[in-house]
């Protein structure tokens, strides 16, 4: 099992895109495009107070009628943010992100902001995880090294 620090480390980009509660959501939206990434966290300083995500902007205005241009972060981000430290689980963030239907976690260490996987991220690991143990199985079954 890979912890959530060596998932980090093996990303290419270890930017955390972050946006203002006071920022429209046009920007944020624009900002998702620009980096094309699906989510930006909500940061007052160096506190997290929220993510916001592309589906919140089809639920909270799309579908609602409202101009993103005209409506703030703050009204339609989410504010329970979940998030791991690194020495949890490739699967134990699978399991919380499946259980709360998740897309990105925040990783905090000490009350620190220190990066952000989303389910991308756990699934490449999970498949490089299994990987190579079939690689293993295989060289075992067949005596080679």
């Amino acid at each position: 099992m890979t912890a959530v620090a060596e998932i980090l480390k093996s990303k290419s980009d270890h930017t955390v895109y972050a946006i203002a509660p006071q920022d429209s959501v046009f920007d944020a939206l624009q900002r998702m495009a620009d980096k094309r990434i699906g989510a930006l966290l909500v940061m007052e300083g160096d506190t997290i107070v929220g993510i916001v995500t592309e589906r919140d902007y089809a639920r909270k205005i799309a579908l609602l009628g409202r101009k993103s241009t005209a409506t703030l972060v703050r009204d339609v981000m989410t504010t329970a943010v979940m998030y791991v430290g690194p020495t949890q689980t490739s699967q134990e963030c699978m399991a919380l992100m499946t259980e709360n239907r998740l897309r990105h976690l925040p990783v905090v260490d000490g009350g620190k902001l220190v990066g952000l996987i989303s389910i991308g991220d756990l699934v490449k690991d999970i498949i490089s995880e299994q990987k190579f143990i079939i690689e293993q199985l295989e060289n075992y079954i067949t005596g080679s090294h």
